[in-house]
This record gives structure tokens, C-alpha cells and sequence, in this order.
């Protein structure tokens, strides 16, 4: 190879320890000995000749399957000759291919180049490597399917064609990273989807320069319309169930190769609290189940905060009863509510985390452990109440209670916030943070979609579906946030 390297860069007049492989372009005729330059150094690009028949094969070992390379490859080369090689690639598994280019590209997807005199072929042997099916760990529910998505974009779109038969289920195939070439695969039902969604995804992931992208909640962040924003913008999901009911509805799925996340446009805020767990139920258990959803969003972000305000400028808001066993509890702590709180909320988030990434058996030791022992100790030390202790519990149980992880992470930053505003003027403070979220809220927008729907603006017909889960029956319109010219989804009468 030295040698090689060596005679080439005299041939063009380089110094030998200065040899670079100019990048391929797709104008350049795709030769053998130019593939060969491109992949210099790569100890997984296989060669196999077969003189007799004047052929040579390039392809990386480690990216298609034995069988397949056996079978489509070895085999049918090894019996050709001169006269008949032409009339074997000529057939349907050989793709001519005429610019180098789309023949790196190629070998790099798992498919074998074969070089025939002054032409050049393709065929696919690539065989798919990864996980099975599986149920997922983060989206779990009590009733319904339990299969989840996994790493390879082709099985998750297999997936997704079983659950929706249709023949007008559309797939559109972009690449994205100059040195990934991550393949992402947009789906969507064509006559239900609003075309100007489509093409506005479309441009915005094709017009991404960078070098890679490797997973689906990565990717949604590049292409918000508020990057700056905490609160999530596209919904993303390990469930096809959900997936299957968005495109349904007339929303863009997203499939990114190597994520086990599928992602979902346009996406509304209340979009976050419905589970699919909700439409396997009885209309009215899903109905309190998602209610309850909405009142543990407005405990988690603001109970603890309601404890600092009234603490440290309220007090007339306490009952007289509860007020005395409050001053007899913070009497011994040393610290005034806003940084008890604070530290007490750090601290909860640190057993989370800690949870979090220990493996599944000492995490959740950590957990039990953590808020027991760190629990009741800080209480005796006079670290903090035990008022406190039962705010700062509350409201991290109520956070569990969102269906989306991403949602819940994005509360619990927010109620930090909140807790400094309201530790510093009090309800005022406390209601000045959540006005700002609100207004906040109404500004963000998703593929120019407003992020309210249906709030601002009103949709009464939504309306049945969002705070409430009202019966299968009576849902016969799809989300107006789709804006599409075919709304009817459900035709059934009572």
C-alpha cells in the first residue's frame, strides 16, 4: 500500500506523505480504481475478483449478510463468463449506476459494487442488524399493544405498514448529515395530510447542514420553529399505536435510522398528556385519567412554589390550626423557605438522575433509599419541615403522572423558576411566572401551527378530545390542528 501511495503521488506530482483522496463528486465516472482511492484504509472494504469473468467486487464485510452475498454475489459470478456476464447484470438485481458518487453511497448502505469492464453495478445484500421488537420501557401501559419500535428505520416502517394497510400511506426517503448520511423517512397519508405541512418538513430537514445527526429527539430540536424554547415542540414516541393514530389523524411521522423514538407533526401542547392508554379504557376511567393528568401538571409546577409564597409573605392564607404545627415545624430550620425549597427540589433531582442512570436494580434502591433516609434525617436535623418535605414529595409523584418524559423534564426546570419568582415577591411573583408561561405558551408555534390548538384558537369540537376523553362514537373529526380537507374520521351514530 506504501508503494502504491508512493507511485501515485509522483504520478501527480505530490509529496508522498501529503496524499489526500479528494472528496468523490457525483460528475465523476464511477471506476474501480477510484472506488478503491475512496475507501483507502478501510480494513472492512472487501475485494473479490473473478477473472473468468472479468468482474470485480467491492463491498464492506461488515454491512451485508453472508447468506445474501453468497447467493446474489458469489454464486451467480462464479458460474458467468465472458459471454454471458453482460446478460446476468442485466437482470433485476443489478442497478447500473453512472457516477461515483451514488456508488459510495451505496457500498456504505450495505450494498456491493460490481465493475464490469466500463460499467458499474449495484445490488443490495445488505443485511439489517439489531434488536427485536420489544415492549417499551419508557411508555408502558395496562391495556393495548405492547410492541415498540427499535433502531432500524426499515422495521419500524414495517411496523407501521402492518398496523395501516393502505395503499396511500406515502413515504418520502431524506438523508441528513454530511458524514452519517442518517436516512430519515417522513410518512404520512396522502389525502388526509395537508400538503403545505408536508413540503415545510420536507424543506427544513433537507436544508440541515451538518456533520451527523444519530437519533429522532435530536433531530426534532434542529427544525423547531422555537429552538430557544424549553418546552418540547415535536411529540416522540417508541409506541407505534400512538404513531399509526397521529398519521390517522392527518400528522407527518417521522422515522430516523438508528432511533428507536419516532417523532410526530404538528404537535399541540395537550398533545403531551394524552396516553394511548386513555382510548383502550372505558370513556369515562380515560376521561378521570386525564383530568387528573392536568391536575398533576398544576400541582407539579406550583405547589412547592404556593408553600414558598405563603411561608414568607402569607401567612394569613394558613389555617390557624395548620399555622401552628408550621411554625412549630420551621422553627429549628435555619434557612429561609425560598432556599429550603431550593435545595430541597436539588436535592430530589439528584435522586432522580441518580436513578436514572444507575442500572434498573440499584436505581431504584437509590430512589427508595434516597427519599427515606435523606427524607427523615434532613427533618430531624432541622434541615428543612416536614411541611416541606410532604410539598417537595407531592410534587415530584405529580410529574410522574405526564405520560411524556420530555414534558415532565421541561415542568420540573420551569418550577424552579417559579419557586425563585414566588420566594422573592410572593403570590404576585407567582402568578407574574405563570402569566409569562402562558404568554410564552401562546407564541410558540409548530410548523406554524399554533401550539394552544384548540385554547387559541378555540375549537369547541377538539375540546372533546383534549381535557376530556370523550366516547369513541362521539369523535368524528380529526384534530383541526391538521388542517385538512378531509376532517370526518368516524362516521358511526349512537
Amino acid at each position: 500500500m506504501r508503494l502504491f501511495r508512493h507511485w501515485f503521488a509522483k504520478l501527480n506530482g505530490q509529496h508522498p506523505e501529503r496524499v489526500t483522496v479528494k472528496a468523490v463528486g457525483s460528475d465523476e465516472k464511477p471506476t474501480f480504481g477510484h472506488i478503491v482511492r475512496q475507501f483507502e484504509n478501510c480494513s472492512d472494504l472487501a475485494h473479490r475478483s473473478y477473472p473468468q469473468c472479468g468482474a470485480d467486487v467491492l463491498y464492506i464485510n461488515v454491512l451485508v449478510g453472508n447468506d445474501e452475498l453468497i447467493r446474489d454475489v458469489v454464486e451467480p459470478l462464479s458460474r458467468a463468463t465472458e459471454s454471458d456476464i453482460s446478460d446476468l447484470l442485466g437482470s433485476s438485481p443489478f442497478t447500473p449506476v453512472y457516477d461515483a458518487k451514488q456508488c459510495v453511497n451505496g457500498i456504505l448502505f450495505g450494498k456491493a459494487a460490481i465493475f464490469h469492464r466500463d460499467r458499474t453495478y449495484l445490488v443490495d445484500i445488505a443485511h439489517a442488524t439489531g434488536r427485536s421488537v420489544e415492549q417499551s420501557e419508557t411508555e408502558t401501559v395496562i391495556a393495548g399493544p405492547h410492541d415498540g419500535f427499535v433502531e432500524n428505520a426499515m422495521q419500524n416502517l414495517s411496523v407501521l405498514r402492518q398496523r395501516i394497510r393502505s395503499s396511500h400511506l406515502k413515504t418520502i426517503r431524506l438523508s441528513v448529515g454530511e458524514v452519517t448520511k442518517t436516512e430519515v423517512i417522513l410518512v404520512y397519508m396522502d389525502g388526509i395530510v395537508d400538503p403545505d405541512y408536508v413540503r415545510l418538513l420536507q424543506e427544513r430537514i433537507a436544508n440541515l447542514e451538518l456533520d451527523g445527526v444519530f437519533e429522532a429527539n435530536m433531530l426534532v430540536q434542529l427544525i423547531d420553529d422555537n429552538p430557544n424554547s424549553v418546552f418540547p415542540q415535536f411529540m416522540t414516541t417508541e409506541r407505534p399505536d400512538a404513531i399509526a393514530s397521529k398519521i390517522i389523524g392527518g400528522r407527518i411521522a417521522g422515522i430516523v435510522d438508528g432511533s428507536p423514538s419516532l417523532f410526530a407533526c404538528p404537535t399541540a401542547f395537550f398533545d403531551f398528556f394524552s396516553s394511548p392508554d386513555d382510548y383502550y379504557q372505558r370513556w369515562l376511567l380515560g376521561t378521570s385519567l386525564r383530568i387528573l393528568r392536568f391536575v398533576g401538571f398544576i400541582v407539579t409546577i406550583g405547589f412547592t412554589a404556593f408553600y414558598v409564597s405563603v411561608t414568607t409573605f402569607h401567612y394569613e392564607m394558613i389555617p390557624h390550626t395548620m399555622l401552628l404545627n408550621l411554625t412549630e415545624s420551621r422553627s429549628k430550620v435555619p434557612f429561609p423557605p425560598l432556599m429550603e425549597a431550593l435545595l430541597m427540589e436539588t436535592t430530589i433531582e439528584l435522586l432522580r438522575e441518580a436513578g436514572a442512570r444507575l442500572p434498573t436494580k440499584i436505581g431504584q434502591t437509590i430512589g427508595i433509599v434516597g427519599g427515606i433516609v435523606i427524607g427523615q434525617a434532613a427533618v430531624q436535623a432541622g434541615f428543612t419541615s416536614n411541611i416541606l418535605i410532604i410539598a417537595v414529595a407531592t410534587s415530584a409523584i405529580a410529574s410522574f403522572v405526564i405520560p411524556s418524559y420530555v414534558m415532565s423534564a421541561s415542568i420540573r426546570l420551569i418550577r424552579f423558576g417559579l419557586i425563585i419568582l414566588a420566594g422573592m415577591l410572593g403570590n404576585l411573583g407567582l402568578m407574574m411566572g405563570i402569566g409569562m408561561v402562558i404568554i410564552h405558551l401562546a407564541g410558540i408555534t409548530n410548523l406554524g401551527a399554533s401550539y394552544l390548538t384548540p385554547v387559541a384558537p378555540v375549537n369547541v369540537t377538539d375540546m372533546l378530545d383534549t381535557f376530556v376523553r370523550g366516547p369513541l362514537w362521539a369523535i368524528r373529526k380529526r384534530p383541526s390542528i391538521s388542517r385538512t380537507d378531509n376532517p370526518i374520521k368516524n362516521k358511526m351514530r349512537k
